[in-house]
């Protein structure tokens, strides 16, 4: 029987990337040349990222299509950003929250030259991912002011806390984007982050699926559920677990995958072989 590994690989292999990144928010991030752009432009995207991808990726364009073609010099004036943005509407974020993520991003950039700079001493300080993670959120939101103001929770939720003990699932995004090697979805921006730290960022469809392989039993998409899901991916790749990211998602995305037997929608499913409700053989 083909190893979920073979799997997994050849998924990553055989996806059309060039089709995957014109509706994928990663590839507007890939357009910009500016390395100070492409972190303040994946640290919105990816804030942005819950929902439809291409409701996402359209209002992500939209939003840029107003800031302009520097994002990294525009945030430098934080009243005309604001200002800018004060029309813009995406669920529950306005214009003046993405525009304060984007202040406080530059703000850390103009101390650190950049946000990975930062993010790569953080990280060799606190020796862990969350620490690590969850400081330089607090250094971004403290940079642009960008805290909840009665019960509005478009702040919070734009760029929540680690510590609470949430799968952070945009922010884990956001570092796979910056972190892991360029291989055409991933950028390889910053450095001294080995990419063995980086957690899988996990949305419903990769729980999902991700139980179905029985690469975790918890039923909640925590933090140590993330923990768990990354661990069993590591049994294939110890140093670069999150590269299969790519592979669940796309997996996860074309068969819906279910909670139960539904030949319907499992037909054609690849890691069906292995998933818990089709087999009981071990799938290591």
């Amino acid at each position: 029987m083909t190893s979920l590994k073979q799997v997994l690989e050849d998924v990553r292999t055989q996806c059309d990337v060039e089709s995957r990144l014109r509706v994928d928010p990663v590839g507007i991030v890939r357009s910009f040349e500016d390395p100070r752009d492409r972190e303040i432009v994946g640290l919105v995207a990816a804030g942005m990222a819950f929902g439809n991808v291409k409701t996402i990726r359209r209002k992500v364009e939209e939003l840029l299509a107003i800031v302009g073609p520097s994002p990294h010099a525009q945030a430098d004036d934080g009243v005309a950003l604001r200002k800018r943005l004060a029309k813009f509407r995406h669920r529950v974020f306005r214009g003046d929250d993405l525009a304060r993520l984007m202040i406080g991003a530059r703000v850390v950039q103009k101390k650190h030259d950049t946000i990975g700079a930062r993010f790569a001493t953080l990280y060799r300080e606190k020796s862990e991912l969350r620490e690590a993670l969850a400081t330089l959120c607090d250094e971004i939101r403290e940079g642009g002011d960008l805290k909840t103001r009665g019960t509005r929770r478009g702040p919070a939720h734009l760029l929540p806390d680690p510590r609470a003990g949430s799968g952070v699932k945009r922010l884990l995004l956001y570092l796979k984007w910056m972190i892991r090697p360029d291989d055409g979805v991933d950028l390889g921006d910053w450095r001294g982050i080995p990419t063995r730290a980086l957690l899988i960022p996990v949305d419903t469809h990769i729980h999902k699926l991700s139980r179905n392989l029985s690469l975790t039993d918890r039923a909640d998409t925590s933090w140590k559920t993330a923990e768990e899901i990354t661990a069993g991916l590591a049994q294939f790749d110890r140093d670069d677990p999150t590269k299969y990211d790519f592979s669940l998602c796309h997996m996860g995305m074309l068969q819906r995958c279910p909670s139960r037997r539904d030949p319907k929608r499992c037909e054609g499913c690849p890691v069906m072989p292995m998933c818990r409700h089709w087999a009981r053989s071990s799938h290591r």
